[in-house]
C-alpha cells in the first residue's frame, strides 16, 4: 500500500526544484534551456547590469557573458524556498578571454563574484516571473580592472580626485 501512495510535493519544495533546474541550466551554460524558464513578461533584473525583459533579452545577455568568459563556470551554494519564492546564493569565475562584454574588450583576467538571486516562480506553470540578481558589482570591476584594487595606491588617487572634485564643487554650488 506504502508503494502505491505518492508524497505530495510542497508548493516549497517545487518552488526549489524550478529553482535549481533553471540554475542548471545556467551551470551548464545553456541560454536556450534558461529561456524556457522564463513567462513571456518576466523580468530579469541584475542590479548592476539592468532590467531584462522576457526570454529573449535574458537570453542574450547570458549568450554575451558566455561568450566573454568562454570558462565560465557557475555553482549554486545554498538555496532557500517557499511557495513561489527562491533565493539562490551562488558562486561564478571565468576568464575574460572570449568576446567584449557591456562595452568591455577581453584582457585575460580571471573574476570571481558572488551573489544571490530572489526568484518569484509561477509554481503551477513552473515558470520564472522576476528575478532579482545581486552581486557585489565593484568586486567584478575591479577583479577585471575597470577600477583600481582595494587599499591600493590607485584606489587612494581616485578617491583623492573625486573628493577634491566634489569639494570644488559644492564651493560654486554653495555660492549661489
Amino acid at each position: 500500500m506504502a508503494a502505491q501512495t505518492q508524497k505530495r510535493r510542497t508548493k516549497a519544495q517545487v518552488t526549489e526544484d524550478i529553482a535549481r533546474a533553471y540554475f542548471d541550466a545556467v551551470a551548464g551554460r545553456d541560454p536556450d534551456g534558461m529561456a524556457a524558464f522564463w513567462t513571456e513578461e518576466g523580468i530579469g533584473d541584475l542590479v548592476p547590469v539592468g532590467i531584462f525583459r522576457g526570454p529573449a533579452e535574458i537570453r542574450g545577455f547570458f549568450v554575451g557573458l558566455f561568450a566573454a568568459f568562454p570558462d565560465w563556470e557557475f555553482e549554486v551554494e545554498q538555496v532557500t524556498a517557499s511557495a513561489g519564492m527562491a533565493a539562490v546564493q551562488w558562486r561564478a569565475r571565468g576568464t575574460f578571454r572570449g568576446a567584449p562584454f557591456q562595452g568591455v574588450e577581453p584582457n585575460g583576467r580571471r573574476i570571481e563574484v558572488r551573489g544571490c538571486d530572489c526568484l518569484e516562480i509561477d509554481v503551477d506553470e513552473g515558470k520564472l516571473l522576476r528575478n532579482t540578481a545581486y552581486y557585489y558589482g565593484a568586486a567584478f570591476a575591479r577583479s577585471l580592472g575597470l577600477l583600481p584594487q582595494r587599499d591600493s595606491g590607485g584606489e587612494k588617487a581616485m578617491l583623492a580626485a573625486f573628493n577634491a572634485v566634489t569639494k570644488v564643487r559644492g564651493r560654486f554650488t554653495s555660492s549661489q
